[in-house]
């Protein structure tokens, strides 16, 4: 009888432990050209098959001791397997206020911006670097502006990057068809390990590198 009751619980032991989210924080230093402009975090809780990401990145670039630019972004994700279910972001793009709100009902998503709505069927992810489903995927909703983009998603070449100071072998996979293309390291255990990309019509480098 006491082993009966002591495997009981610890199968409710077992069981409540596997229902406990996990939390996992991504917190990339951004630099523009090289230099440091602030960083940008993504916070992954995982429950079951659930997930809830929140996005934050704060850039400020100054010139001369003045600041020549800045941007604010905040998004808040809630997934259901691979699949976006609701977002909610703001963004401050050096004054510029914008935001988008995404719903979803049966197998549609609707998007509502400042300029109005639309609707969006089947499932729908968003640049979601650290979801290796990322890699398989057609199009892309971007949080900032609302526009889903038809992408193209392929390996480029292996390489080296720079990991909290240390060299590391990667994979560079190549996002076109967006704005701007966006490469993407992922490390040999599929983690997502570094960023780069090109603004301001292509006159300066953006990089997402992990302190």
């Amino acid at each position: 009888m006491k082993r009966l009751v002591a495997l009981a619980w610890g199968l409710l032991a077992a069981a409540a432990q596997a229902a406990e989210p996990s939390t996992r924080a991504y917190v990339f230093q951004a630099l523009l050209d090289g230099k440091p402009i602030g960083e940008h975090r993504f916070t992954v809780v995982t429950e079951g098959a659930t997930r809830r990401v929140t996005s934050e990145a704060d850039f400020k670039v100054t010139l001369l001791g003045l600041t020549a630019y800045r941007y604010r972004h905040r998004a808040q994700e809630q997934w259901a397997g691979d699949c976006l279910v609701s977002l909610a972001s703001t963004t401050d793009d050096d004054g510029k206020a914008s935001g988008v709100t995404l719903a979803r009902a049966g197998d549609v998503d609707e998007i509502t911006t400042a300029t109005g709505r639309a609707t969006v069927s089947g499932c729908l992810m968003t640049y979601a670097y650290w979801n290796p489903a990322l890699l398989s995927q057609g199009r892309l909703l971007n949080p900032q502006t609302g526009k889903v983009a038809a992408v193209r998603i392929e390996r480029v070449a292996a390489g080296r990057i720079a990991v909290r100071g240390v060299e590391v072998d990667a994979v560079d996979w190549r996002i076109s068809g967006g704005d701007s293309p966006i490469d993407v390291w992922v490390s040999a255990d599929g983690a997502w390990v570094g960023l780069d990309s090109v603004v301001a019509g292509g006159r300066h480098k953006l990089s997402y590198r992990l302190p």
